[in-house]
């Protein structure tokens, strides 16, 4: 088994940014190895320079907060990669006509007991985000925590206390998760420190992980991401 890595650009602002444990409002443009420059044209091209990735992650932080959003800048994007498949978390979203290599990604956070059966006019066709809080605690409607027939196919367990931390990944609760639910492929996201971290996760059957940090850093390089 192959571990799927899908890299993740963060925007607010119109520029790529440092996300680093879910305290947004800190957040800076990206400084990276991979490119001098912050816009997401630059970042692309810095990853695409590592593998010819198939799958980004874009996550829209001003529409996440409720503050604007860049979905023109990213459906350009998309016009422009249109052999690239991405994964779109901008908040909360209601069903509407994406275009074809836009895949919806609906994050526990942004939804409430109230609205949260909005989730099944998207018929599956989304990534379901299981966000946990800086102390673990479960954000969003609970009933996504348990109701697994709002559940896709694929689910990202983001425990936004370890995004860009480089603290490692929280494997405890990937495994968990696994072992309640085995019918679902559960997503790392958040902590990834190098290779070892992915060879860990590999180990453990997971078979996709989104990142950033240890890209950008070069504690992961073109050659040690070979292998995967």
């Amino acid at each position: 088994m192959t571990l799927k890595l899908i890299p993740v650009i963060d925007l607010k602002n119109g520029a790529v940014v440092h996300a680093k444990q879910g305290i947004r409002e800190n957040y800076q443009p990206i400084k990276s190895v991979l490119t001098t420059k912050s816009d997401i044209y630059s970042v692309l091209n810095g990853f695409l320079k590592l593998r010819t990735f198939d799958t980004f992650y874009i996550a829209d932080l001003d529409a996440i907060i409720g503050q604007n959003n860049q979905n023109d800048l990213i459906e350009q994007v998309l016009r422009n990669f249109p052999q690239i498949t991405f994964w779109v978390d901008a908040g909360y979203q209601e069903l509407r006509t994406f275009p074809s290599n836009y895949l919806p990604v609906l994050g526990s956070e942004c939804f409430t007991d109230d609205n949260f059966c909005e989730i099944l006019k998207f018929e599956k066709r989304f990534v379901l985000s299981l966000d946990f809080g800086s102390n673990g605690e479960q954000l969003g409607s609970q009933k996504f925590f348990t109701q697994i027939e709002f559940w896709s196919e694929n689910v990202i367990l983001m425990t936004l206390n370890r995004v860009g931390s480089l603290e490692g990944v929280e494997i405890d609760v990937l495994k968990q998760f696994q072992h309640d639910y085995p019918q679902i492929n559960f997503i790392a996201a958040g902590g990834v420190r190098n290779n070892g971290d992915l060879v860990q996760l590999e180990k453990s059957r997971i078979k996709h992980v989104l990142l950033a940090s240890a890209l950008h850093s070069g504690a992961l390089t073109k050659a040690s991401i070979a292998g995967f």
